[in-house]
């Protein structure tokens, strides 16, 4: 891993307040996103979070790197956006619900490469039989009016 992704894992662990919400928002295993701040701490040689069962606190040395890092990030986010010819990708939470059995053998399979492709897209995705039930009765009450 590189500088950069234990940055970004920190302040995401900073702003959601959880290793397990930060590791959820960045794709990524709770253990991954520790290790990330773990390595970040050991490199300046500072305690950045104070960690008990139950929640984070940020040291004085963490919110003062806090402060520092979050506008290089968003300076470098906007530097890779704003060349010509870089689109930027859409971000933000997208709700997806879908019948049960298509979720498990269309879209799961395809997250992976999703979240590759749309990593600043929160994906909130409901699997439902009602769902189904519900299409097929749509699909039903349309056919009956033609």
């Amino acid at each position: 891993m590189d500088k950069l992704d234990t940055m970004r894992a920190f302040v995401r662990v900073v702003e959601t307040g959880s290793f397990t919400k930060a590791a959820h928002t960045l794709h990524m295993s709770r253990t991954s996103v520790t290790q990330l701040v773990q390595q970040l701490e050991a490199r300046l040689r500072l305690k950045l979070l104070n960690r008990t069962t139950r929640k984070v606190n940020v040291t004085a040395d963490g919110a003062e790197y806090y402060e520092r890092i979050v506008p290089v990030l968003a300076s470098l986010d906007e530097i890779e956006t704003g060349l010509p010819g870089a689109a930027a990708l859409p971000r933000g939470q997208l709700r997806v619900d879908v019948p049960s059995p298509l979720a498990s053998m269309l879209l799961v399979p395809a997250l992976p490469q999703f979240y590759a492709r749309y990593p600043d897209i929160q994906l909130d995705m409901g699997a439902s039989v009602l769902l189904a039930k519900w299409l097929h009765y749509l699909k039903t009450a349309l056919s009956s009016t033609y």
